[in-house]
């Protein structure tokens, strides 16, 4: 039997940012293979570039030089508009702030992408992917009527629910109390495990670092350890 291709796969990728005359570098030539259905911490200092690495790994921002695959699909020659589709049913994204649209219930934050990507029955899907998430009784409530935890789990489900190969999460419990957190994380590893995506997540917390089954450390822009359970 062959081996799965990586789900990431990047080779001396580097970022830099900044004027041709005060250029700064924040990725130092990353080299990195994720397999499917990884689960794997991102730890850093402020700084670091770790965040910069999710950035260019989800296509919100362009490698200045390197190779990227993600998920079947080569990043590195695309320009801005190839990424964002590049994205679409690859990639789901969870973010510290939340990010839903106001003016949108629930069930619209949800179903939205999914509509715009051309996705049959996306309002069903994103009615039983808030239901999975334990907000069935919330579908038409606006984000200002959910509480921070309630907010992240819509969240998720936005990330979920066209099942991508691929869920990123940058700092998802950074809002929110610790009890709330714990309960965040649980939910996120456990959407991660039923839809069988690999999953990689940017976090501080020791502990949840320890649940990962791979713990990769950025620092000064460069993989400064990367260790497998």
């Amino acid at each position: 039997m062959t081996s799965p291709s990586p789900a990431i796969s990047a080779r001396n990728l580097t970022l830099t940012l900044g004027t041709q005359t005060a250029p700064v570098e924040i990725l130092k030539g990353i080299d990195l293979d994720v397999m499917p259905g990884e689960v794997v911490a991102l730890l850093g200092p402020s700084g670091s570039g770790k965040s910069s690495l999710m950035a260019v790994l989800t296509g919100l921002e362009r490698a200045t030089s390197g190779s990227l695959t993600v998920a079947g699909a080569d990043f590195s020659g695309m320009d801005e508009d190839g990424l964002a589709l590049a994205r679409r049913g690859r990639i789901g994204i969870v973010l510290q702030a939340f990010h839903l649209l106001p003016t949108m219930t629930a069930v619209e934050n949800v179903a939205t992408p999914m509509e715009l990507a051309g996705m049959d029955d996306a309002r069903e899907r994103a009615a039983a992917e808030l239901a999975a998430v334990g907000l069935g009784h919330r579908l038409d409530h606006y984000p200002s009527q959910l509480s921070g935890g309630e907010q992240q789990r819509v969240a998720i489900a936005r990330a979920t629910a066209p099942r991508p190969p691929l869920i990123f999460a940058d700092e998802p419990t950074g809002n929110l109390d610790a009890a709330t957190g714990h309960a965040i994380i649980d939910l996120l590893f456990a959407q991660g495990t039923e839809t069988g995506a690999t999953l990689l997540v940017i976090t501080h917390d020791a502990e949840l670092a320890a649940r990962c089954g791979r713990v990769i450390t950025i620092g000064d822009g460069r993989i400064a350890s990367d260790v497998s359970k």
